[in-house]
């Protein structure tokens, strides 16, 4: 089976749906690009992990947390647009920046992997179309309509109900995202949201990080009825590798882990100031971080009520379903790398995702359903979208 993986590697690239690396190094390295060329502890990303997971793709999420304000996280997600652009001018061997399906094959046919931008969280646009048309002339390729609070114009899926799903504004949000090619991504959004987009897209939507909610009853996951349109639309659900989403036992532990200890929100790490030595962001970062969530507490109470195993077999699972109920040409894989503390095991970083789909061939997965679910569903999309926008902004890449 696992020659059949390779086969499948070497002809199309492995796409993921999203990766909150940026983030990570925004923290723990001070937004430094440097010495990312050698294993780095501390994260589930380094070019070799990328190199020995075949990732031929990622859509690299500029996550700014939706409890900023508005002008900060429009600042804050153009400081995690440059820091990605800095990485792929640092390794201009490794990675190639890409906004369209030709971009990414131009990139995997050259040996490097096609580095997409996805902005989590409609909070980035700050209400501007023209904020929204600047992220796009950057590269910005998907926007996620929320995070995890409900902006004035959607709903999210663990905020507070305020627009009904998607209110004027918000469908003249899609509208526009639509007219100019980026993508409309459904994660984190409440069901009346994502049925309310689906209700007025002009072109494909995707999920870039969900799972099945009938294998995972968390509100994060995506429902059948949801599941069961986006063969009408053309669009795609990129199944994550998140425990609480993909496992009903870890979700009631992490559930019983908050109620004993408390919900702690993660600090957003500042960025150096100019001309600052990233190591001093790092050092007041680190410092911010271990104040705000109570490590060792954590780990004591871990200690006495052990997390449940979640492995290979429980993402299987949400991938099968989602192929299903959705159809085999409406699925894909959106890892969460980097934005969650803990991964299944078989594929605690991002060199998994062969060991992810020799478990699929084994089950009997044929090849033009592994390329499907590898990058062609995504590639589509990208095409499609493009297809059907007016006027795309993408930069002009090499």
């Amino acid at each position: 089976m696992h020659e059949l993986v390779e086969q499948v590697l070497a002809e199309i690239p492995l796409v993921d749906g999203h990766n909150d690396w940026p983030y990570a190094l925004r923290g723990r390295a001070g937004s430094s690009v440097e010495d990312l060329d050698r294993p780095r502890t501390g994260f589930h990303t380094d070019i070799p992990r990328l190199r020995a997971g075949r990732v031929g793709a990622q859509f690299w999420s500029v996550f700014v947390p939706s409890t900023l304000p508005e002008p900060e996280a429009v600042v804050g997600t153009l400081e995690q647009i440059d820091l990605v652009h800095r990485l792929v001018a640092r390794y201009p061997g490794t990675f190639a920046l890409a906004c369209t399906e030709p971009d990414v094959l131009a990139a995997f046919s050259s040996g490097r992997i096609a580095a997409l931008l996805g902005a989590e969280g409609g909070h980035a646009i700050a209400g501007s179309a023209g904020v929204l048309r600047a992220l796009a002339r950057l590269g910005v390729r998907y926007l996620t309509l929320t995070h995890n609070d409900s902006t004035s114009w959607a709903d999210s899926a663990t905020g507070t109900e305020v627009a009904g799903g998607l209110d004027a504004t918000g469908r003249a949000v899609v509208a526009e995202m639509n007219r100019i090619g980026v993508l409309v991504d459904l994660s984190h959004t409440a069901e009346t949201t994502q049925h309310a987009a689906l209700d007025v897209a002009a072109a494909p939507v995707m999920f870039s990080h969900s799972s099945a909610r009938a294998e995972g009853d968390h509100p994060r996951n995506v429902s059948d009825a949801v599941l069961a349109r986006l063969a009408g639309n053309g669009g795609v659900v990129q199944l994550t590798f998140v425990p609480s989403f993909l496992s009903v036992a870890a979700a009631r532990w992490w559930r019983e882990a908050q109620e004993a200890l408390g919900e702690h929100a993660f600090p957003w790490p500042r960025a150096p100031r100019p001309g600052e030595d990233p190591a001093v962001a790092v050092v007041e970062n680190d410092t911010a971080l271990h104040t705000a969530v109570p490590e060792e507490e954590l780990a004591r109470w871990e200690a006495d009520h052990p997390r449940p195993t979640v492995g290979i077999a429980d993402v299987v699972r949400h991938v099968e379903h989602a192929r299903e109920v959705a159809g085999v040409d409406h699925i894909g894989l959106g890892g969460d790398y980097d934005g969650v503390d803990r991964l299944p095991d078989g594929l605690e970083d991002v060199s998994g995702y062969p060991r992810l789909l020799d478990a699929l061939a084994e089950r009997g997965w044929s090849r033009a359903e592994l390329a499907a679910l590898v990058g062609g569903n995504v590639l589509r999309v990208l095409r499609d979208a493009d297809d059907a926008a007016v006027e795309t902004l993408w930069p002009r890449v090499r």
